[in-house]
């Protein structure tokens, strides 16, 4: 409750303690936008008229302020015209109570908004309950590098919202032969993510030991051009390895070029082809080679090309930097630590400092609207949480340990997604 009249917020204190609700006043605006950091209380009612900083402009700061942007203000004025009225509500205000007020009038309008932000919260809690199990059975789909050893990969996903429209899958058909499968499904929505859901059973319907990687995605996108929507599709791409004969076999379905490390040389493999899904027949393009052991690809979506600060995955700095990436890790695998994961930890690592970049320019832009250096250390608190919620359960990379791509630092529960890279990063590292 704000007002600068010690007589109304003893008289609506009383009215709403009578009704066993809890009240905090404040008599001017610096005040009131203190409490509202400090407490983050359910309801805000404002006076319009006071010394300084009237309502108009304490309600104007608090919905600019992430904060106690969601917390619903109720006017409480003698102005009855309604272009104040009108003021108030482009601002951002839920209602009106007008002076002298009703102690059942006051009552009643607080605890309809009280119960609607009850209602709203409940939504909202159940709307992520359930995007949570979305993204558990869409991580519980995902192949881990700890379950197909001889497959010999690493992989580093950090979806951009709670289940992402990127996807991968790995198959291991034995005596030195597996597939790796890797698609980028187009849109942010759940409706990506749902394809995605699907495209683990056609992958393993069609992959096999005698199947080039053409036909595959060949058969595939017969499957997705009659399920998916008009204006949906994915790109891919599908590399086969068969360690013993020394041999691999990729096709491309659209996708960004795969990098591959070939007797100490990085160059990508670029190959035409056309989406998945788009047309009934399509176009694919297929290399094969020879491949020794220590060799190595990497395949990513175009996620990733944000943390490198490139536009396209054509661009040449961003090409240079993953060769350089993937020559460091053949280094490290011509003095004997072949096991896959270099070019993953590194990606991890970027993905960890992008994050903290944002957190830490959302902190600066968020300490320079509150109102004291307490309020701003809180925020500088609650970055460092967020940054660190991010890097620990959202940056899923089996091969990095979470103390090397976490910032140090408490949780955030509830605090809500943390900010990221804005696409979908998805990276998988083989090693022959």
């Amino acid at each position: 409750m704000v007002d600068d009249e010690r007589l109304n917020i003893l008289v609506l204190r009383g009215i709403l303690a009578n009704a066993n609700l809890e009240v905090l006043s404040a008599s001017d605006g610096a005040q009131a936008l203190a409490m509202a950091n400090e407490h983050s209380p359910d309801l805000i009612l404002l006076d319009v008229m006071m010394p300084g900083e009237n309502g108009f402009d304490i309600c104007m700061k608090l919905k600019q302020h992430g904060p106690t942007s969601h917390i619903p203000v109720i006017f409480v004025t003698c102005l009855t015209d309604v272009s104040n009225k009108l003021t108030g509500l482009n601002l951002g205000a839920v209602d009106y109570i007008t002076k002298p007020f009703h102690a059942l009038e006051v009552v009643a309008r607080v605890r309809s908004h009280l119960n609607s932000r009850r209602r709203q919260g409940d939504l909202i809690k159940a709307q992520a309950d359930r995007l949570g199990q979305l993204q558990a059975a869409q991580q519980a789909m995902l192949v881990r590098p700890q379950s197909l050893p001889g497959a010999r990969f690493d992989v580093h996903f950090m979806p951009v919202l709670e289940a992402g429209g990127d996807f991968y899958d790995v198959v291991d058909f034995g005596q030195g032969q597996a597939g790796y499968f890797l698609a980028d499904v187009s849109g942010h929505d759940l409706g990506a993510c749902f394809i995605t859901s699907s495209l683990k059973a056609l992958f393993r319907q069609h992959a096999a030991v005698a199947t080039p990687a053409a036909e595959t995605l060949a058969a595939m996108n017969t499957i997705l051009h009659a399920i998916m929507p008009e204006e949906q599709y994915l790109t891919a791409l599908y590399l086969r390895i068969d360690r013993a004969a020394g041999r691999f076999d990729l096709a491309s379905a659209g996708h960004p070029a795969a990098l591959a490390q070939r007797s100490g040389q990085a160059d990508f493999l670029d190959l035409s082809g056309s989406p998945l899904g788009m047309f009934p027949e399509v176009e694919l393009e297929s290399a094969q080679g020879g491949v020794a052991p220590g060799d190595g690809f990497v395949l990513y979506t175009d996620g990733l090309t944000e943390l490198f600060g490139a536009d396209f995955v054509t661009t040449p700095g961003f090409r240079s930097s993953m060769c350089h990436l993937l020559t460091g890790a053949a280094e490290g695998a011509a003095a004997g630590r072949c096991a896959p994961g270099e070019v993953v930890r590194a990606i991890a690592a970027k993905c960890a400092a992008k994050c903290a970049a944002i957190c830490a320019a959302n902190c600066a832009d968020d300490s320079a609207n509150v109102c004291d250096v307490h309020c701003a250390a809180k925020f500088a608190d609650m970055c460092a949480a967020r940054c660190n919620d991010m890097c620990a359960a959202f940056a899923y990379a089996p091969g990095v340990a979470k103390g090397d791509i976490a910032a140090p630092g408490g949780t955030a529960a509830g605090m809500g997604r943390a900010p990221g890279p804005s696409d979908d990063v998805l990276v998988m590292e083989v090693v022959v």
